[in-house]
């Protein structure tokens, strides 16, 4: 693989996603994943152990949150995503344990600041719709590089898409990158969530987007 992409989403949209016992989603942006660009359960023995992150949980519940489970002692959500990502990540030098692939990811979530930058830029949830293009420019501008952005389609009788989820790509140095590759890339595209529909899709730019401040 070429690039990890670290994917945030947006705890009001997954929890829309599914009937699942969301409450009180975080009004925030939250950690969904640091997943290398091609990968799947790399070493199924390299089992999840909670105690060697312990001194991160407090960063972890609150950044990285089962948003779908809300119960704070839940460990699944991040046993999942060491498992299917974590071990492969753990190719890098600096991602190869269970408390640096953690506790990178958090850093790069801090850096990236996803949520003051939308802040900044004058982008945030209500009942107004977004341009698509709009959202894609203020992002671009402030961080220099192409995201790649995914959307609930509109349900029916609905027009607009819903935003569900960011992310950012970074180079095996950690540093930011495009997302876009150039045509006839052969990395597989990340599948969209799959934490209960899997309908998260790339966004389209000509649909109005809701940015929803609460489950509806």
């Amino acid at each position: 693989w070429r690039k990890l992409y670290l994917a945030h989403h947006w705890p009001v949209t997954v929890c829309k996603m599914s009937a699942n016992d969301c409450q009180d989603p975080p009004e925030y942006w939250t950690i969904h994943g640091l997943w290398p660009g091609k990968a799947e359960d790399c070493n199924r023995t390299w089992h999840f152990n909670v105690t060697e992150i312990k001194d991160l949980l407090s960063d972890m519940r609150r950044y990285w949150p089962d948003v779908l489970h809300s119960s704070l002692n839940r460990t699944q959500f991040w046993k999942h995503e060491w498992e299917k990502h974590g071990t492969c990540a753990a190719a890098l030098q600096i991602l190869n344990s269970q408390k640096k692939y953690f506790g990178k990811t958090l850093e790069l979530y801090q850096r990236v600041d996803l949520n003051s930058y939308l802040l900044k830029a004058g982008i945030k949830p209500g009942s107004t719709y977004y341009k698509m293009t709009a959202i894609k420019e203020a992002l671009t501008s402030c961080y220099g590089v192409t995201p790649k952005i995914q959307c609930l389609p509109p349900e029916e009788g609905e027009k607009a898409q819903t935003i569900g989820q960011i992310e950012f790509c970074f180079t095996k140095d950690l540093e930011l990158r495009n997302c876009t590759e150039p045509t006839g890339g052969s990395e597989r595209m990340q599948a969209g969530l799959q934490l209960g529909t899997g309908e998260l899709s790339v966004c389209n730019d000509t649909l109005p987007t809701y940015y929803p401040s609460q489950v509806q």
